[in-house]
């Protein structure tokens, strides 16, 4: 879990996407869009987001290197470049990458970590985000810097921001995976507690029902 003081304590992004798309935007990307975070394993991940309201759609998947190495086996030896992520497709009239930012570094994994989470090593499981466009890798660099000068956490945050060459659909059976297998014990013991977490700090955020 993230090591800060209190959720509660995490300001909102000083800076933000705004809400309205881009004039440059073509007319056909409607107003749904795209953020991918890697913050160790994907299953964890998604489980946090899948609960968020104006969150659409979640696909894990790799990101970071070439489309010969991105599957499960191989990235699971950590001698990629790949990260596991989420790509997260959402309504931002409902929620904005800023507040995805926000649940990024306090609930959904520790940015302090460097090539891990918690009893997950390696390089696939480093804290990134993986930008589209600049004015996602500014609104990102300002939020880290506004948590570093925060002093929230108990080192400082080592999240790295990349550009987002291509991303590689996980395989089918990683898809949903805390979803339908919620006794297994990896995911009672590491991603429920985030998921909880979510609903006690952010259920203002959550999906009906959720």
């Amino acid at each position: 879990m993230p090591l800060v003081i209190d959720p509660w304590s995490l300001p909102d992004p000083a800076q933000d996407l705004p809400v309205e798309a881009p004039a440059e935007a073509p007319a056909e990307a409607g107003a749904a869009r795209t953020a991918i975070f890697g913050g160790g394993c994907f299953w964890c991940t998604e489980a946090v987001y899948a609960a968020v309201a104006g969150v659409l759609e979640i696909r894990p998947g790799y990101a970071g290197d070439s489309a010969i190495t991105a599957d499960y086996r191989t990235v699971c030896t950590g001698r990629t470049n790949h990260a596991e992520v989420i790509e997260i497709t959402y309504d931002p009239a409902q929620v904005t990458y800023g507040q995805l930012l926000k649940l990024f570094f306090g609930v959904a994994h520790d940015p302090t970590q460097k090539d891990r989470q918690g009893a997950d090593v390696g390089r696939q499981y480093r804290s990134v985000i993986f930008y589209t466009r600049p004015e996602e890798q500014a609104v990102a660099r300002a939020y880290i810097r506004q948590l570093d000068e925060a002093k929230l956490y108990s080192g400082p945050i080592m999240t790295t921001l990349e550009p987002l060459t291509a991303f590689y659909v996980a395989e089918p059976e990683h898809h949903a995976y805390a979803a339908r297998n919620p006794s297994n014990p990896y995911i009672a013991g590491v991603s429920a507690p985030k998921v909880k977490k979510l609903k006690q700090y952010f259920s203002h955020w959550l999906k009906r029902g959720a």
